[in-house]
């Protein structure tokens, strides 16, 4: 393993601290497009950190015009961050995602659940237009919608509270999407209602998801 390797594993170690119910549910994703996916979701994990975590914006704002130039130098082959070691070489429309974080900043503020998917519209447009290259997937008019809830999901302030995360899930989307996006949408909203789940129950709410 090389350095460059080597650095972007411990992005995808911490995402897998954060998301331990993968360990069981990556299991109806294609062994080949595993490290992949772990790899593009510790990618949404900093840029949705970068526009939500803290009391103070201002150093996650700065994170998010690093992002915006970082990701436009991957759609020109160039890279800093240790995750282009993985994702940088991959032909997706890198360009569009960066052109999409202003909506993902916009966000930081807590509004109303359907204020927030829609504000969050475009970068989930842009992510699922990802996801359609990455993940090989057909073209889903109804992907970026479950993109849209399963990042709010994540977000502090629907996390802690109980109000706005049963609206989420009133508001959540049919499923749609790779199936990928599918499984972690479904565990994202799981955890939303009840917190993390015991891997028995994440292994049967993935292989729900995975059914399409």
């Amino acid at each position: 393993m090389n350095e460059a390797t080597a650095a972007a594993a411990s992005f995808l170690a911490k995402w897998r601290a954060r998301w331990p119910e993968w360990a069981v549910a990556e299991v109806f994703v294609a062994a080949g497009q595993r490290e992949a996916v772990v790899a593009w979701f510790a990618l949404l994990q900093e840029l949705t950190d970068a526009a939500w975590a803290g009391e103070d914006p201002t150093p996650g704002i700065a994170k998010l015009a690093w992002w915006q130039e970082e990701l436009q130098g991957w759609s020109h082959g160039r890279r800093r961050h240790p995750l282009g070691a993985l994702l940088q070489r991959l032909q997706v429309p890198w360009q569009a995602l960066a052109s999409a974080l202003p909506a993902l900043r916009a966000t930081r503020t807590p509004q109303g659940t359907a204020s927030a998917l829609g504000a969050l519209r475009p970068f989930a447009e842009a992510a699922a237009s990802v996801e359609q290259v990455l993940l090989a997937a057909p073209h889903d008019p109804d992907g970026a919608a479950g993109i849209a809830a399963s990042l709010l999901a994540t977000h502090p302030h629907w996390l802690a509270n109980a109000a706005e995360a049963s609206a989420l899930d009133t508001q959540w989307p049919a499923r749609s999407g790779p199936r990928a996006r599918r499984i972690f949408a479904a565990l994202a909203r799981s955890r939303l209602k009840q917190g993390p789940r015991p891997p028995w129950r994440a292994l049967w709410t993935a292989w729900r998801a995975a059914r399409h």
